[in-house]
């Protein structure tokens, strides 16, 4: 008894370390790193992306390419993205977003159930949100896990974690460019 007693704890400690050890870091990590990244200088005007879509093991299932389109009054901005698959499926997202003083912003869009959340610090803005993507004739509820890198003031690399049930079922791998 005493040997599964201990082994018990062995296990439940190893687990804690490993689910520490996976947790991506805070925002506030990336303070001093730069270029400094401000959401709503990077997102003004006309911008591009390219990117791949990967499923749970890394092989890639999409390719895509994005036009977007941001404007701002004041700090309230639209940014409107126009999706375009190697498949041929397109898709549209509009978000309207709110700056706050903080370095914080909120978002919302038409697939995007409830509110979007993200804050910058240095050259990373992170947000998290969950959408109803399409799939098979239907929609999928996930939580999408957004970190964008400031690569330089007109180019930044954006990696997405898709997640279901708190599994990790797909990746999205986009370089943004102003334009």
């Amino acid at each position: 008894m005493k040997v599964l007693n201990t082994f018990k704890t062995v296990v439940i400690c190893l687990s804690a370390v490993l689910l520490i050890s996976c947790s991506a870091p805070n925002v506030e990590h990336y303070k001093n790193t730069s270029p400094n990244f401000d959401f709503k200088t990077f997102f003004s005007g006309n911008l591009k992306a390219y990117g791949v879509v990967q499923d749970f093991k890394g092989e890639l299932t999409r390719k895509l390419v994005v036009d977007m389109n941001a404007t701002w009054d004041g700090n309230q901005g639209v940014i409107e993205e126009d999706f375009v698959y190697d498949d041929g499926e397109t898709q549209k997202r509009i978000w309207k977003i709110t700056l706050n003083e903080d370095n914080s912003l909120t978002g919302s869009a038409a697939d995007v159930i409830g509110t979007a959340k993200g804050k910058s610090d240095g050259s990373v803005f992170h947000w998290n949100y969950d959408v109803e993507l399409p799939y098979d004739g239907s929609t999928l509820e996930v939580n999408f896990d957004d970190w964008m890198y400031l690569v330089t003031q007109s180019r930044l690399i954006n990696r997405t974690s898709i997640v279901k049930f708190g599994v990790e079922v797909g990746e999205v791998t986009l370089v943004i460019e102003k334009i």
